[in-house]
C-alpha cells in the first residue's frame, strides 16, 4: 500500500500539518504557530485542519462554549447517527447541552484526525475520540450512577469555511452504558419506543444488494471513491471478507501480531482474536452486505498511513450472537475504521460501531410485530 497521494490545491506538503499521535493537547492548539495551509473564512486561531477539528471540539464540550456551535455549524447542518438523523443546528445546540449537564466532567480526547481537501472544496475530517467520564447526573439515561466510562467515538464531518455542514456521528454507546451499569435491553426497549412514536422506525426493504436474484456476490470492488492506490486496496480487501466471506484473506492484510480496538473497548492482539470477532458479526447478520462510502488517508509520523473508511451494512438478524436468538428483524449497521498501515500491512485497527443501536432496532421490530 503505497502513498500515491495528489498535492491538494491551497495547502502546503500534508505532512507540515499537525498529527495528533504523539503531541499532548497543547501542541496541537497552538498559540504561536503560522497556518500550515490555507484556511480561507476559517477563524484566525486555526493553524491548520487538525487544530480546527481539536481545538473546536474543546471549547464546545470542555471549555463549554457551546454557543460556538452557531459559527462551527451551518443552520442547515445534517448530523447522521446510527439512531436517526439532526437536521438542524438548533437540535446539535439542545443535545449538546443535555449531555453536558448529565456528564459534567466528560472529556474527549483525540486519539488522531485523518483528513482530506483544501480551502476551496473544503475539508473532510474523520476525528476518533477517546471519552471518559462519570454519571453524575440525572438525565435521559436515569438517575446519576456515579460510575465512570471509557468510549470510542468517530464524527466524520465536512468543513467549508468555518462551519460543518454535513457530519457523520457514531458512538459506542453500547460500551458506555455496560461501564455505567445500565441495563442495556430496557434502555434500548426505551428508545425504540421512542423512535415509533417519533415515527423513526426501520423499514425492511428485501433485498439488500448481497447478491442480486440467484447470482453470487459481485466478484469485482468498486473502488471508484479512492484517492489513491492504497485506498483503493484498503476497500479491495474490505469488499472480499465482508462481501464475499474470505475471512481467510485478513492474514494477508494484517500484521500478526495487529492490534485490535473494537466495540465495548474491546482491546485484543493477533490476527486470530481479530478474525473472531470478525466472524462473529458476520454469524450474527450472515446475509450482510458491506457498502464503503467514504475513504480518505494520510502519511502518518509514526511511519506507514493512516487510512478512515466510513460504511454502512444491512441484513437481517439471522444468526446468535451479543443480540441473543435470531429474530429475522432487519439490521443497518453503521461503523467506521481507522487502520494504521506499515510495510503493507494494517498494525493498529480502530472499529467503532454502536452494539446499542442494533438492540434497538431488534426491540423495534419486536415492538411493532406487537402491535
Amino acid at each position: 500500500m503505497t502513498d500515491q497521494r495528489p498535492t491538494d490545491p491551497g495547502s502546503s506538503n500534508v505532512r507540515e500539518v499537525l498529527q495528533s499521535e504523539r503531541r499532548d493537547f497543547v501542541d496541537l492548539v497552538p498559540t504561536d504557530r503560522p497556518r500550515a495551509h490555507g484556511l480561507r473564512g476559517f477563524d484566525p486561531e486555526y493553524t491548520d485542519i487538525v487544530d480546527y477539528i481539536v481545538r473546536c471540539t474543546h471549547r464546545i464540550w470542555d471549555e463549554r462554549n457551546v454557543g460556538l456551535i452557531y459559527s462551527h455549524y451551518t443552520h442547515n447542518s445534517v448530523v447522521y447517527t446510527p439512531l436517526g438523523t439532526i437536521y438542524d443546528r438548533e437540535e446539535v445546540v439542545r443535545a449538546t447541552i443535555q449531555r453536558i449537564a448529565e456528564f459534567p466532567d466528560r472529556r474527549g480526547m483525540a486519539t488522531q484526525v485523518i483528513w482530506r481537501g483544501n480551502e476551496d472544496e473544503g475539508f473532510y475530517t474523520s476525528h476518533l475520540v477517546t471519552s471518559t467520564g462519570r454519571h453524575t447526573e440525572p438525565g435521559p439515561l436515569g438517575p446519576p450512577t456515579n460510575r465512570t466510562f471509557v468510549m470510542r467515538t468517530i464524527a466524520d464531518c465536512m468543513v467549508y469555511e468555518n462551519k460543518i455542514y454535513r457530519e457523520w456521528l457514531v458512538r459506542d454507546g453500547y460500551a458506555m452504558f455496560r461501564s455505567l451499569g445500565i441495563d442495556v435491553w430496557a434502555h434500548a426497549e426505551r428508545t425504540a419506543k421512542d423512535l415509533i412514536a417519533r415515527n423513526v422506525v426501520l423499514t425492511d426493504l428485501g433485498e439488500n444488494g448481497h447478491r442480486v436474484g440467484q447470482y453470487p456476490p459481485n466478484a469485482k470492488c468498486d473502488t471508484s471513491i479512492a484517492h489513491t492506490e492504497s485506498e483503493a486496496a484498503c476497500l479491495r480487501w474490505m469488499h472480499e471478507v465482508w462481501n464475499r466471506r474470505m475471512y481467510g484473506h485478513l492474514n494477508e492484510v494484517y500484521a500478526p501480531g495487529v492490534r485490535w480496538h473494537g466495540p465495548a473497548m474491546a482491546e485484543l492482539t493477533g490476527i486470530a482474536s481479530l478474525i473472531t470477532q470478525v466472524v462473529r458479526l458476520a454469524a450474527m447478520i450472515p446475509d450482510l452486505a458491506f457498502t464503503p462510502l467514504h475513504v480518505c488517508s494520510i502519511p502518518c509520523e509514526e511511519g506507514g498511513e493512516k487510512i478512515a473508511v466510513r460504511w454502512i451494512m444491512h441484513g437481517h438478524h439471522m444468526g446468535w450472537g451479543v443480540l441473543g436468538a435470531p429474530t429475522g428483524c432487519p439490521l443497518v449497521l453503521m461503523g467506521m475504521n481507522h487502520f494504521h498501515v506499515q510495510d503493507g500491512q494494517i498494525v493498529d485497527d480502530w472499529t467503532v460501531y454502536d452494539i446499542f443501536s442494533l438492540m434497538v432496532q431488534v426491540k423495534a421490530a419486536q415492538l411493532q410485530k406487537a402491535s
